[in-house]
């Protein structure tokens, strides 16, 4: 049923003989049991439940491996019907009884990212309206099952989602619909490495939703090396897009994500640079510790930044007056990097065991 919308439903329990007025009640149950229908709470007439469970019984993803860190982090690998892995994490919020999630748009992706894990797979296909709708069900399942509540979801995971827009803008529909997922637009944040006709997009589909820039380097050369996108649209046109997107949202904040590697974007100059790039600009910056990944697709092996860069790094922003912290690392040691528990599956099953 999470590929379904509520027009969908009800034309197809017209065509079954049932009223199609059941239809809301049966979503709302739905999503608000994680994917399970609450049908002793409910009063159907006799037949639909067996006729909804005989055609929708089966879910669109099934989870393949599953790993839980010390902080509580869980990642998912989720198997999907024709055989795809796609990922998403459940992480847990300063507060005890919420959980952030993360949620993938494609099953791998072709951005070709240096320093990510999932680029070196390349890209297989964009997912569907419902299998990332189920990412959302299970993940809210996962946070159901230790006492806690999803309170946010970011497209953040496999894949580049302004590259699967027109599926992404209707999954946060169902996600943050009051008669749907319940979620709220605010809630949900959509990542982009810096796609600007799909930032654009995002602006004009008025979802109220949060944006996020993967920017990784305040000028052109250095963010063309790590990121191939960088070479297509400039630090200061995907920054101008940020703008309309703010403009469009209210003056919404947008995040800058940032995240530091030993010798290549981590010196106090290129800290400079990015404050000078945000400077007069209601953003904040992101910075991001790096999980490593062993040899990239340009065969260099990166390294994250160390303790007094990532300080001083951190230090300089601030001291510029940017908005500036450290995204806590979640889950490193179960491999909780974006790609890297679907690369160490691909690679030998028994390790994720």
């Amino acid at each position: 049923m999470s590929d379904l919308t509520l027009e969908e439903l009800q034309r197809r329990l017209a065509k079954w003989g049932f009223k199609p007025s059941h239809a809301a009640r049966l979503l709302r149950s739905f999503y608000a049991g994680a994917g399970q229908i609450a049908w002793a709470e409910l009063k159907v007439p006799g037949g639909l439940r067996e006729r909804v469970e005989s055609e929708y019984g089966a879910r669109d993803a099934q989870v393949a491996a599953r790993q839980v860190a010390d902080d509580g982090t869980a990642k998912l690998l989720l198997r999907l019907t024709d055989g795809k892995t796609i990922e998403a994490v459940m992480m847990p919020d300063y507060r005890e009884d919420r959980v952030a999630g993360c949620i993938s748009s494609q099953a791998g992706c072709a951005m070709g990212c240096d320093f990510c894990a999932t680029t070196q797979n390349g890209y297989e296909r964009n997912l569907t309206v419902g299998e990332m709708v189920e990412q959302f069900l299970q993940l809210r399942r996962e946070a159901q099952a230790v006492g806690r509540r999803l309170q946010t979801v970011v497209f953040m995971g496999m894949g580049e989602p302004m590259l699967n827009l027109e599926n992404v803008l209707e999954a946060i529909r169902r996600m943050a619909g009051n008669k749907l997922g319940g979620l709220g637009g605010r809630q949900i944040t959509v990542s982009t490495v810096g796609i600007v006709p799909g930032i654009e997009a995002l602006a004009n589909a008025r979802l109220s939703v949060n944006l996020a820039v993967s920017l990784h380097a305040p000028d052109d050369a250095t963010r063309a090396r790590l990121l191939p996108a960088g070479r297509r649209f400039g630090v200061e046109e995907i920054m101008a897009a940020a703008d309309r997107f703010q403009a469009e949202n209210r003056g919404r904040p947008v995040s800058i994500q940032y995240c530091l590697l030993q010798g290549v974007n981590d010196s106090p100059a290129q800290a400079r640079q990015l404050a000078a790039l945000l400077a007069g600009r209601r953003m904040h910056v992101n910075l991001l510790h790096f999980n490593p990944t062993g040899a990239s697709l340009s065969g260099r092996i990166y390294e994250p930044s160390s303790r007094v860069a990532e300080d001083a790094f951190l230090a300089e922003l601030r001291a510029q007056g940017v908005v500036t912290h450290f995204r806590r690392p979640r889950g490193r040691e179960i491999a909780a990097a974006c790609g890297q528990l679907r690369q160490r599956a691909a690679g030998d099953p028994a390790k994720i065991s």
